[in-house]
């Protein structure tokens, strides 16, 4: 695991040149907030590494419900009974195994690996423009069709989760990255995809932290380009 700090915010990178899986902890003043909970193998460096910072873990985010991004919350969230756990409102169902869709949603099959036997469950649901410590959440469906980014109100910082990779190249979800195409095989619609990916950029953020492979300052103009490959603009 490599441990990197832009700011307020620490990138844990797991496995980063083989198969890079990332989560990341918020600092606030006196706690700190998770965003999203890799695999189960990670739960001790994750929780070792917010002891180092010396704050407690008050929260855990999701950006979406997908395996990659969930499975260490059983044994965080029983490592202190105090933890919220906060999801994208219409991901819940994904993180209970529930991959059917909504009638005004496109009707393509939701991808990736969806959790199995998880028994962490939401104490919040969340909505755009719900105010979390110093995060604000961001509808930004395509992924999945409840993903979220969140920006950090201080700094403008946006963590986006799969909305972009920027392991191979920089590219929004659902495009194909031959040397690492894991994010675009999973993603739902790539056409909201791409949408939400312009509405990242539009918020102009200082730095743009992923789901997979190293963040990011100032990207507008690699964000430009990655929605320009996407062939919808």
């Amino acid at each position: 695991m490599n441990v990197t700090k832009r700011k307020n915010l620490y990138q844990l990178a797991f496995m980063p040149r083989l198969f890079p899986v990332n989560c990341y902890l918020i600092e606030e003043e006196a706690s700190l907030t998770l965003i999203d909970a890799a695999f189960a193998h990670n739960a001790n460096s994750i929780l070792r590494t917010a002891a180092e910072i010396g704050k407690p873990i008050k929260r855990i985010l999701l950006t979406h419900a997908h395996a990659d991004h969930v499975g260490a919350l059983d044994k965080i969230i029983s490592s202190n009974s105090g933890i919220e756990l906060w999801v994208p409102k219409r991901d819940e169902r994904l993180l209970n195994g529930d991959t059917s869709l909504d009638p005004g949603e496109p009707q393509k099959p939701i991808k990736g690996g969806v959790p199995r036997n998880l028994k962490a469950k939401a104490d919040h649901l969340m909505s755009e423009g719900d105010r979390i410590g110093s995060l604000i959440a961001i509808d930004t469906p395509g992924h999945t069709p409840g993903s979220m980014s969140f920006l950090d109100a201080r700094d403008r910082s946006i963590i986006a989760g799969d909305a972009f990779q920027t392991r191979g190249r920089v590219a929004a979800a659902g495009q194909l990255v031959p040397s690492f195409p894991f994010p675009a095989m999973g993603t739902w619609c790539k056409e909201m995809a791409v949408a939400s990916a312009e509405k990242i950029k539009s918020l102009n953020p200082s730095l743009l932290a992923v789901g997979h492979g190293r963040m990011l300052e100032s990207p507008n103009n690699e964000l430009e380009e990655a929605i320009k490959a996407a062939g919808y603009k």
